[in-house]
């Protein structure tokens, strides 16, 4: 019966490992969006994580909302820097997240300025 239990405990171990690692490890899809970066915040009660928002219409009506991880340091210093601006970012979206990653599956990986295309000369 122990040696039942143990191989039970370690198989759920070790299937949590590879899904850990199949949401962490593998991406959905890569891209590029730019538009006006009007939200970033470090926000959380058990895990504090970064979250931000693109603008990318006139409006506002479409909302683009991503996570960067604590990791990406260079990555959140460059939000912070041109909050308010017109940026372009790229991200990796995942198949799923976990609580302690951020709140979306749109992960930033780099961010440039970018030249808003509303007011070009």
């Amino acid at each position: 019966m122990k040696k039942f239990i143990s191989l039970l405990l370690l198989g759920f171990i070790l299937i949590g490992g590879i899904y850990y690692a199949f949401i962490y490890f593998v991406s959905f899809s890569e891209g590029v969006r730019s538009g006006e970066l009007i939200k970033l915040t470090h926000k959380g009660v058990i895990a504090k994580t970064w979250e931000g928002e693109i603008s990318q219409g006139i409006s506002g009506a479409q909302i683009f909302s991503f996570s960067v991880l604590d990791k990406d340091k260079d990555v959140i210093e460059k939000l912070k820097e041109y909050q308010g601006q017109y940026v372009k970012v790229n991200y990796t979206e995942r198949y799923a997240t976990f609580f302690w990653l951020g709140d979306t599956k749109y992960f930033i990986t780099a961010v440039e300025a970018e030249q808003s295309p509303h007011f070009r000369k």
